[in-house]
């Protein structure tokens, strides 16, 4: 090539060994004010949202208390019951209350041992539903039944494979109640036990607990666990009961709230003595068919809210690629490292207080790793949950 007046002849080749280097350059400088924004983001996200659950203190409400229904539907539940309803039925409560079980559809002994208990607790109420080829195999009518049955007001469900924290746990859940808030959203961990299906499972409850926690205290509420949580006859009814998501298998616990909730007729209850503790699937093929199942209900889901349960997961998956990007830069490293350092510390502090707060602290100190690991594998339970037929409910 001829350039000019000047006999100065320059390859086309040193042209390119000029321009790909700027052009590197220029590429690195939007990859890392990507990078930049995707910190804020993140950053931004963690203080607003786990920040706000870490320092979040209960008000004390001044109400007396009422009396209550438990509702729990229960199938082929036979061990179970025996070994936890004596511990709801006994609960340390002044007020009248009863515990309705609706026993659907079992073909184990529950029957028989439902009428024992019958006749030593006078405030047992049983519901037999017979075996029906008609029946969908959800807890939604079996729910649905006990609370038409019920003779209160208020309600408080659980599963029957729950072991109550403490004999304070009804009185501490119905105490959220006031005449602003009539749902009340409690946490369900499971027991912890040894191997890495037990540490898995505990760990993802606890995200999601911290997850649908910060979400309902920034008024965004989409979610409560079904084995956890107490609302009244008036907010059921509301909603027409579950008849918008019947035809699910899933949905009692979080496309229910998503339309009952507004921002000010609920709350939250973390007191430890209020948790629910079962006992967490023991294979991974269990684990994942149970994610499954409760991934079916995200397509119903708002935009809003998908779009918010989506910012964190989507921008620290974007954050990783691109501080890989500038790592693998000489010149950007030390300014990625720094600010996903930076981040990655507030990070961890703010979820540690959260995780603290559920009476998780063994997850605290790998918390940097596992919430990364947490957030790449979600997809795979989501795959898998377009997969997987999840039509049965034991």
């Amino acid at each position: 090539m001829y350039l000019g007046k000047s006999p100065i002849f320059v390859s086309e080749e040193d042209i390119l060994m000029k321009i790909i280097p700027e052009l590197q350059e220029t590429g690195v400088f939007y990859i890392f004010w990507i990078f930049a924004g995707l910190l804020a983001i993140q950053l931004i996200y963690s203080v607003l949202f786990f920040g706000r659950l870490a320092f979040w203190k209960s008000k004390p409400v001044k109400m007396d208390l009422p009396s209550v229904s438990i509702i729990i539907a229960a199938r082929n539940e036979s061990d179970n019951l025996y070994e936890n309803l004596p511990k709801i039925l006994e609960q340390d409560y002044p007020a009248p209350f009863e515990v309705v079980v609706i026993n659907n559809q079992s073909m184990d002994d529950s029957k028989y041992l439902l009428d024992a208990l019958g006749r030593q607790y006078p405030n047992l109420v049983v519901m037999e539903v017979e075996r029906s080829k008609h029946l969908l195999p959800s807890k939604k009518f079996p729910l649905t039944l006990g609370i038409k049955k019920a003779r209160y007001e208020h309600l408080v469900l659980t599963d029957a494979d729950c072991t109550p924290a403490s004999n304070l746990w009804l009185r501490k859940m119905v105490e959220r109640f006031s005449e602003k808030k009539q749902i009340v959203l409690g946490y369900g961990p499971y027991t912890k036990k040894k191997g890495l299906i037990n540490k898995i499972i505990r760990f993802d409850t606890t995200m999601i607990a911290v997850n649908y926690f910060s979400m309902a205290v920034n008024k965004i509420p989409y979610m409560g666990v079904g084995r956890n949580m107490a609302y009244t006859k008036e907010v059921f009814k509301s909603t027409n009961g579950f008849k918008s998501h019947y035809s699910l298998m899933s949905g009692d616990d979080d496309l229910f709230i998503q339309e009952a909730a507004k921002k000010s007729n609920y709350t939250i209850q973390l007191d430890p003595d209020t948790f629910q503790y079962s006992e967490a699937k023991e294979n991974w093929e269990s684990f994942v068919l149970q994610k499954s199942r409760h991934y079916t209900t995200s397509p119903r889901y708002k935009v809003f809210k998908k779009a918010m349960l989506g910012i964190y997961p989507f921008t620290l998956i974007l954050m990783l690629i691109s501080f890989v990007l500038l790592v693998l830069q000489s010149g950007w490293w030390i300014h990625a490292l720094i600010g996903f350092g930076f981040v990655t510390v507030i990070k961890w502090w703010l979820l540690g207080l959260c995780f603290n707060k559920l009476k998780s602290p063994g997850f605290i100190a790998l918390l940097p790793i596992t919430d990364i690991v947490y957030v790449l594998i979600l997809p795979f339970f989501y795959y898998s949950a377009l997969q997987k037929n999840s039509s049965k409910w034991k």
